[in-house]
């Protein structure tokens, strides 16, 4: 394939998003559009959006790539997806009728009301150092396979490609932001899906067989084993620290992320974010199958061409790129841009709001949609940007794992705080924390974490941590929490 080909593809995708930005934000383009789209967002866009959003490029690539790992995943990954579902149907009955209650535009603001201006800032902190961790893990795994089938070929270094990325993300969400991306979002997610099962079909036809005999063929491979119950102990895979972590870690990155609820705070109302939340679970599930099942057939693939790749994370554009052919190469880059660009262009909206709304209170200032207020948000803007290309550097230079494994291990640490947080707030309302420890509290808990992790086989009786970190994680807040708090006294009555 070659790279002129594809950088044309590429920069005809974003002139696509660019006209859409233009359309969305030229007659309102002010602070409310940028943060909630004037609230006024349809349920059915918002949810297939969502699913861009929430899939990335991690899952386009990493997923299917770890169905042949050398530790043996198959389709463990599946149990960590049914997690997810479990922790999206909470988020939908317990967290949403809560910030619709409270009109919130940031959902940290819920933190300052239950627990205090100290506890507030701290939960908006790590949502901030999270989200951009996580963002740029996501904006790196599109950048490599950029840098290695385009940008290499024009001598452009890497540092230069992650900027063009971003100016390119930052073009098209500067002005209209949500409204903005709501819109881009369902076409990038439209791309995603269409990628996902034309990506099977080409695979299907190059290895000979038809749909029927790929799913026989998948189902009888080494690659289809989706339950491990063996070595709960020392076994990363096992259902229970796959489920629990997949669950936990959905509330946290999702239910207590100000990124993908910002879209569910723009509805009308909370009938219709439930509904949005519930056909997004459904469609989530079901899309995963098929991402596992790209990966089975990518390593019957590789397997019968005796192709090999130095990382998990290769397999999927090496084939793609090199041996399917052009409209399968560009396929696989339609859906690789969409799915990352998508989770992207979103997040920088995200952290730009959280920073606005808790740490410049433009929820309490009557000129919020001054013109004042709106260069303020575009330079917040810029800054993320820039922020998250410094972050994609420093891991490009220390990263030697898979990237959707990274992604998780970093979430363990990052959103655990959160949950203890939010938990105390909603269950133990008789309770006062002690304000200004809860920043320590929460630099502490991921501290011991990264302890227990390390140590845990000694420790523990060769136990090993998985996803299900995060859940010790939030339980070690909540009880700093508890300790250092005292029980509310009631007003005295005169």
């Amino acid at each position: 394939m070659s790279p002129g080909i594809l950088l044309s593809f590429i920069i005809g995708y974003f002139l696509v998003l660019m006209v859409i930005s233009y359309i969305t934000s030229r007659k309102s383009a002010d602070n409310d559009t940028f943060f909630v789209a004037n609230r006024n967002s349809k349920w059915y866009l918002v949810a297939f959006g969502m699913i861009g959003t929430a899939l990335s490029g991690v899952t386009f690539i990493s997923v299917p790539g770890k169905v042949g790992a050398p530790s043996g995943d198959q389709f463990a990954y599946f149990q960590f997806v049914l997690g997810n579902a479990a922790g999206f149907i909470i988020i939908a009955t317990v967290l949403l009728p809560l910030y619709y209650r409270m009109k919130l535009t940031s959902i940290y603001s819920y933190i300052e009301h239950a627990l205090g201006t100290w506890s507030y800032k701290t939960a908006a902190g790590i949502f901030l150092l999270s989200r951009t961790i996580g963002s740029a893990f996501r904006l790196y795994l599109v950048v490599i396979v950029l840098q290695r089938f385009i940008f290499d070929s024009y001598g452009v270094p890497f540092a230069a490609t992650v900027l063009i990325c971003l100016l390119l993300i930052w073009s098209y969400t500067f002005k209209g932001g949500l409204k903005t991306i709501i819109i881009t979002d369902s076409l990038q997610t439209l791309f995603l899906v269409a990628s996902v099962f034309l990506s099977i079909y080409f695979i299907c036809r190059s290895l000979d067989m038809n749909v029927l005999q790929a799913a026989e063929a998948i189902k009888d491979s080494s690659y289809s084993k989706i339950f491990f119950l063996d070595d709960f102990t020392s076994s990363k895979l096992h259902l229970s620290k796959q489920f629990l972590g997949g669950l936990f870690i959905t509330v946290g990155m999702t239910g207590l992320d100000q990124d993908l609820m910002q879209k569910n705070l723009s509805l009308k109302n909370i009938r219709e974010a439930q509904k949005n939340m519930f056909s997004f679970t459904g469609v989530f599930v079901v899309i995963n199958i098929f991402f596992l099942s790209v990966g089975a057939l990518l390593y019957m693939y590789a397997q019968r061409n005796g192709i090999t790749v130095e990382k998990t994370d290769y397999l999927y554009p090496t084939i793609a790129l090199n041996h399917l052919g052009m409209v399968p190469a560009m396929v696989f880059m339609l859906g690789l841009t969409a799915a990352t660009f998508a989770t992207t262009d979103s997040a920088l909206t995200a952290l730009t709001t959280s920073f606005c709304v808790d740490f410049l209170n433009f929820n309490k200032r009557s000129d919020v949609n001054s013109k004042k207020m709106v260069n303020v948000r575009h330079w917040v803007h810029i800054a993320f940007s820039g922020l998250m290309f410094f972050t994609i550097i420093i891991f490009n230079a220390i990263n030697n794992d898979a990237v959707v494994s990274a992604i998780f291990k970093v979430a363990s640490y990052t959103y655990g705080p959160l949950l203890g947080l939010y938990s105390f707030g909603l269950f133990v309302s008789s309770r006062q924390v002690n304000d200004k420890l809860v920043p320590f509290i929460c630099l502490i808990s991921p501290a011991v974490c990264y302890f227990l992790n390390t140590e845990s086989k000694e420790l523990l009786g060769g136990y090993v941590f998985d996803n299900e970190l995060i859940i010790v994680n939030g339980l070690i807040t909540f009880l700093g929490l508890l300790l250092t708090s005292k029980r509310k006294t009631e007003p005295v009555l005169t």
